[in-house]
């Protein structure tokens, strides 16, 4: 890594800080009320969605809800093995098990 990229990502870690530095030492003093703190439990949620959404629906830049989309398969796979077995490892397991198969049946 040369040193230009290393005062890159000292600078990442310096803004990245900062910016949540505050916000969390601000409300580590302050009691939130139970409206904001109910409404906080919705933002991871929120966050892997966004995330795997467009992996899931996009995979190769473009919507893709067909059959052979190994990504949407194994996600609506993996979302009734969660909802059935509320069981992490298993989820992760046989979503990870059904995506290999689908791609390779595809």
């Amino acid at each position: 890594m040369s040193s230009f990229e290393m005062w890159m990502v000292a600078g990442m870690f310096l803004v990245t800080f900062g910016v949540r530095y505050g916000v969390l030492a601000l409300v580590s003093k302050v009691t939130l009320p139970p409206a904001v703190l109910e409404a906080l439990k919705f933002i991871p949620p929120a966050v892997l969605t966004a995330i795997i959404a467009p992996a899931v629906l996009q995979p190769q830049g473009q919507l893709d809800i067909r059959l052979s989309n190994a990504y949407l398969v194994a996600a609506v796979a993996a979302a009734l093995i969660s909802w059935r077995t509320k069981n992490l490892l298993l989820t992760i397991v046989l979503g990870m098990a059904i995506f290999l198969g689908w791609r390779w049946l595809w």
